[in-house]
């Protein structure tokens, strides 16, 4: 049995709220670090050998908060990033609205389909966290890790889990500070956890 915590990062700064971001790269706000702390506090008994997290300031704060709990290492992975906005990145929602009309239509209708103009889609996002999964599964079997990162990668993750199509990824609540807990052994999968906040004590 290979057991992955799948943890999307706490609060980000006050400067992210009302815009697209993806790769911009915010850090926690002071509430964001008590919420990783929290989940550090409820991960603390588990068998963790490893704490994986994307590069952005997010993740890997609170990626080394738990990390620092736990006295396990962090690995830092690229493909374990949010998804790559493109022209998008950055800018207040009611901005995008204006300058893109017809993509930020698509985007709010389809949100699976929609092709970022010089970033990603979900397919292309889809293909580097199910390598990357794949790469951590291969070198953690039969092991508990923590993958901190972000809302994007976890859905992805847990709809490939439940065999979800495209369509209904968005339908996944990953709150700032969720938890979510998958296991394999051998080809079967099953979600046991998902979207669990800790609460503050």
């Amino acid at each position: 049995m290979t057991r992955f915590w799948l943890i999307r990062h706490g609060e980000p700064v006050a400067e992210a709220r009302g815009r697209c971001y993806g790769l911009r790269d915010f850090a926690l706000s002071d509430h964001g670090r008590r919420q990783m702390e929290q989940v550090a506090e409820y991960l603390r008994n588990e068998p963790i050998t490893a704490v994986f997290s994307s590069p952005l300031s997010r993740s890997l704060e609170g990626a080394r908060i738990i990390s620092s709990r736990l006295s396990r290492p962090v690995k830092v992975r690229e493909d374990l990033t949010e998804m790559n906005f493109g022209d998008f990145e950055g800018l207040p929602y009611d901005e995008i609205a204006a300058r893109y009309p017809d993509t930020y239509r698509q985007w709010m209708e389809t949100p699976s389909e929609v092709q970022f103009p010089n970033g990603e889609s979900l397919s292309d996002m889809r293909v580097r966290v199910l390598g990357a999964f794949a790469e951590i599964r291969r070198e953690c079997k039969g092991e508990t890790v923590a993958i901190v990162s972000h809302g994007g990668v976890n859905r992805i993750l847990i709809a490939w889990a439940l065999q979800m199509p495209d369509s209904g990824l968005f339908r996944l609540g990953q709150d700032y500070a969720g938890i979510n807990l998958l296991e394999t052994a051998d080809e079967q999968i099953s979600l046991r956890l998902m979207n669990h906040v800790p609460a503050e004590v």
